[in-house]
């Protein structure tokens, strides 16, 4: 990783504390969220496009469901995380397949594990860290890799809004040290004591000009209803 030799070698054991920090501020574990995403993907050979998803999640449990509301020709569509198994629904066929999280969402800059509760403290070790700045904004810089082959990014550098503990900026790395791609959260709203992005920025670092920005509102925190995460409540939508 070119920037590495910049990082401290001394890690404290505190510096894994911001990643739980991170996790804590924006994981709701007492209850669910649910909110709508406008997705404008941005592709060097296709052009520019747009997509609407309604989106919820059960951190406590770690599920997520998202289902297309447009374009029509996508309604319908769905990825349902539950139990650790990531399953794709297509209503042309009325089938369910298994996705992988690592795969691109909808051959997007995002991934399907960007939409997961944030499990930085469990995935990752800091093992380099130093002060920074980002625009106007006091960071760290936390250098992360990975303590198991599961992530969809083996190593990574984090930009860390020093209080709030937020993530403002993300480079993600191969384990070859490629840099794939760079994530920004510029803007957050406080909801059900948690602080939910309303703004997220996937930029492809391999094919230059690709790029996908995630907006999001109708943020809510009340509690969903038990099948909302189910097979059945997917099928039942398309009726």
């Amino acid at each position: 990783m070119a920037t590495a030799m910049l990082f401290s070698t001394l890690v404290l054991a505190d510096d894994n504390q911001i990643l739980h920090n991170i996790d804590k501020n924006t994981n709701r574990m007492d209850a669910d969220i649910s909110l709508l995403a406008t997705m404008i993907r941005e592709n060097v050979e296709d052009g520019t496009d747009k997509r609407v998803v309604r989106m919820f999640r059960r951190d406590y449990q770690d599920k997520f469901l998202m289902l297309f509301q447009e374009p029509s020709y996508k309604t319908g569509q769905g990825y349902l995380r539950v139990e650790d198994v990531l399953w794709f629904y297509d209503p042309h066929s009325r089938k369910f397949s298994i996705r992988s999280m690592k795969d691109r969402f909808d051959n997007s800059n995002a991934r399907n594990s960007d939409f997961r509760r944030s499990a930085l403290y469990e995935d990752y070790d800091v093992v380099g860290k130093k002060a920074g700045k980002l625009g106007k904004f006091p960071v760290y810089i936390l250098q992360l890799q990975a303590k198991h082959d599961e992530v969809t990014y083996p190593k990574q550098i984090l930009y860390v809004l020093k209080k709030p503990n937020l993530i403002l900026k993300a480079e993600n790395y191969s384990v070859s040290d490629q840099l794939m791609r760079t994530a920004y959260w510029p803007t957050y709203t406080k909801s059900g004591g948690i602080y939910i992005a309303t703004k997220r920025i996937f930029v492809d670092e391999v094919i230059k000009g690709n790029k996908t920005t995630f907006s999001f509102n109708k943020v809510s925190t009340t509690k969903l209803a038990e099948s909302t995460f189910t097979k059945a409540y997917v099928e039942r939508v398309n009726r």
